[in-house]
C-alpha cells in the first residue's frame, strides 16, 4: 500500500521530465543526506515492484515565536510546518528588548530540549512582532504596545542566541498567512484581515502574495484618522482608530471592565443582553467603528473576503454580527465578513508555514549545491577511469 505523500522514481520521472539515471542518482543523493527515506516497496504495475519513499519532514526542524504585548507564543514544527509542541509565556516586558528576547530564545532552547531536537537541527526561526518591521534588516522599527521597542535588532538577536537563520514579521501578516494556511481564508488568493486587541492592524493577500508596501506600514490602520475632528486635536492618542476602537476604549465605555479582557468581554455583552444601556451603547461604539475602518480597508483592497481576529473578536464572537451589520449597510460592493478560524494560534501558525518555507529553501540550494558537485566528482572519477 502506499502512504500520504509517498512517491516512487517512475512518479519522479514523469513529474519532472528527468531521465531516469538523473532521477537515480537525485534520489540516492538525498536518501544519503537524510532528506528523504524508503518506505519498502509499492504494489506492482504489471513488472517489478517499484520503490517507495517519502519526504523526509523531520530531518531538521523550525521554530515560530508570536509576540505578544502580554503573551508569547512559541512553537517547535517539522520541515512541513506541523507543530511537535507548544508553550505560552508571559512576554518580559519587565526587561529591554534584548534580554527580552534573550529569554524568549532561551525557552525556545528548552521547548527543544523536552521534544527531543537537538540544537544543530533547527534549521529557521520566524517571529511575528506586533508593530512596523523592516524586513530588509529585520528590525522591528516601532511596536507601541511594547515599551522601549524602537529600532530592535529583533532577527540578529534571534540568530545570535539561536545559531539559526531567523527571520521577523509583522504579526498581523502571518496571522493572515496563518488563516490562509489553514484557517478560514483557504483558497482566497486575495483577501483582507483586521486583527482587534490590544493594538488594531490589518493584512492584506494579493493574488496570494503578502501586500507589505513601500514603507513596510501597508495595513497599519491603527493610525487611520477616523474623523476631521481628530486632526488638530492630538492626533496620534486620540483621535486615530486604536485609541478609539482598541480593547482599552472599549474598557474606558464601560466602568466595570476590569482585569482580563477573557473575563470582563462576556460580562459586557451579559450586561448589553440584560438591558445595559452603558453596555449597549459601549458595543455599538466600537463596532460602528469597526465597521468603518473594514469597510475602507474592503474599498481599497476589494478583497473576496474579510476576517475579524483578535483578542477582541476571540472573547466577544457576537460583535462580528453587528460589525457585519454596518459593512452591508455602508459598502457599495458586497464583502463577505467572516470571524477568523484559528483564533489566538493564527499569527504562530504563519510564523511556522514561513518557517518551514525558508528552512525547505534553504535546503534545496544545498541539495542542489550538493549535488552538482557530487555529479563533478563522479564524472571526474569516469574519466580518470577511461584515461
Amino acid at each position: 500500500m502506499s502512504f500520504p505523500g509517498s512517491f516512487t522514481r517512475t512518479e519522479l520521472i514523469e513529474a519532472t521530465g528527468l531521465s531516469g539515471p538523473t532521477v537515480g542518482f537525485l534520489t540516492s543523493h538525498l536518501t544519503a543526506r537524510g532528506l528523504t527515506r524508503n518506505l519498502g516497496t509499492a504494489p506492482s504495475r504489471g513488472g517489478r515492484r517499484p520503490a517507495l519513499m517519502e519526504f523526509n519532514a523531520r530531518h531538521g526542524f523550525v521554530a515560530g515565536i508570536d509576540l505578544g504585548p502580554t503573551r508569547t507564543r512559541l512553537a517547535i514544527a517539522d520541515l512541513r510546518g506541523e507543530r511537535l509542541a507548544h508553550r505560552i509565556m508571559s512576554t518580559p516586558t519587565h526587561l529591554a528588548p534584548t534580554a527580552a528576547l534573550r529569554k524568549m530564545a532561551d525557552a525556545v532552547r528548552e521547548l527543544m530540549a523536552d521534544t527531543g531536537v537537538p540544537a544543530d537541527r533547527l534549521l529557521s526561526v520566524v517571529a511575528g512582532a506586533p508593530g512596523v518591521v523592516d524586513l530588509d534588516r529585520g528590525i522591528v522599527v516601532l511596536a507601541p504596545n511594547l515599551s522601549g521597542w524602537s529600532a530592535v535588532p529583533m532577527q540578529e538577536c534571534l540568530e545570535q542566541a539561536l545559531g539559526a537563520p531567523a527571520f521577523v514579521e509583522n504579526d498581523v501578516n502571518v496571522a493572515l498567512l496563518g488563516e490562509h494556511w489553514k484557517g478560514a481564508a483557504r483558497g482566497h488568493q486575495t483577501c483582507a484581515f483586521l486583527f482587534v486587541g490590544t493594538g488594531i492592524g490589518a493584512a492584506v493577500l494579493i493574488d496570494g502574495k503578502l501586500h507589505r508596501g513601500h514603507h513596510y506600514m501597508a495595513g497599519e490602520i491603527a493610525v487611520m484618522c477616523m474623523a476631521p475632528e481628530y486632526v488638530a486635536v492630538s492626533y496620534g492618542t486620540h483621535g486615530c482608530l486604536e485609541t478609539l476602537a482598541g480593547l482599552h476604549a472599549l474598557a474606558a465605555r464601560w466602568p466595570e471592565a476590569e482585569g482580563d479582557p477573557e473575563a470582563w468581554l462576556p460580562r459586557l455583552f451579559d450586561a448589553a443582553r440584560s438591558g445595559s444601556k452603558r453596555a449597549q451603547r459601549a458595543i455599538d461604539e466600537t463596532a460602528t467603528l469597526l465597521g468603518i475602518a473594514a469597510v475602507n480597508v474592503g474599498t481599497v483592497v476589494d478583497p473576496s473576503i474579510l476576517l475579524l481576529g483578535g483578542a477582541l473578536f476571540a472573547n466577544a464572537a457576537p460583535l462580528v454580527g453587528q460589525v457585519r451589520e454596518i459593512v452591508q449597510r455602508i459598502s457599495r460592493a458586497p464583502i463577505e465578513i467572516r470571524l477568523a478560524a484559528l483564533g489566538k494560534e493564527a499569527p504562530l501558525t504563519g510564523c511556522l508555514l514561513l518557517a518551514a518555507t525558508a528552512a525547505c529553501d534553504r535546503l534545496r540550494e544545498q541539495v542542489r549545491t550538493g549535488a552538482i558537485q557530487s555529479r563533478r566528482k563522479f564524472a571526474a572519477a569516469m574519466d580518470g577511469t577511461r584515461a
